[in-house]
C-alpha cells in the first residue's frame, strides 16, 4: 500500500526528486557505508537481509541510497552490523551550538531594579 502524505496525496518515489541534493548525497553515502560494512563482515545480501527480516531488494535499496526506506528498517540493518551506537550523537541537543545560541537569545532577560541608595 503506498504511503499517503498529510495533504492526502500519494507519496511515491517521484517525490524524492524534491530532496535537497545535499540530503540525497548523504543518504547515498550512508548506503555505501552500509555496503562496505556488510562486505567487511563477509555477509551476503541474502544473509543480512534475512537476519534483519527484510528482503534483499530492500537491502539493495538501502545500499544504493534510496530515500524511501523507513528509518526503522535502516536502523535495524545498522544494529545487525553492530553500528547502531554510531547514531547516538546524531542531532544531539548538547552538541547543537546554533540551537543553544538561539535558545539563549530568546530567554527573557531579568531586569532588576537598582537597590535604593542608602548612602547618607
Amino acid at each position: 500500500m503506498p504511503a499517503i502524505c498529510a495533504n492526502g496525496s500519494n507519496m511515491s518515489r517521484k517525490s524524492t526528486g524534491q530532496l535537497p541534493r545535499e540530503v540525497q548525497t548523504c543518504i547515498e553515502e550512508l548506503g555505501q557505508r552500509v555496503r562496505i560494512a556488510r562486505v567487511r563482515r563477509r555477509l551476503s545480501t541474502e544473509h543480512l537481509a534475512q537476519a534483519c527480516g527484510i528482503s534483499r531488494r530492500t537491502l539493495y535499496r538501502i545500499e544504493t541510497g534510496d530515500p524511501g526506506i523507513a528509518m526503522g528498517t535502516f536502523m535495524s540493518v545498522l544494529w545487525k552490523l553492530g553500528l547502531l551506537e554510531s547514531l547516538r550523537g546524531v542531532a544531539d541537543p548538547d552538541t547543537d551550538d546554533h540551537g543553544k545560541i538561539l535558545e539563549a537569545a530568546s530567554r527573557p532577560r531579568r531586569v532588576r531594579t537598582p537597590a535604593p541608595d542608602n548612602d547618607f
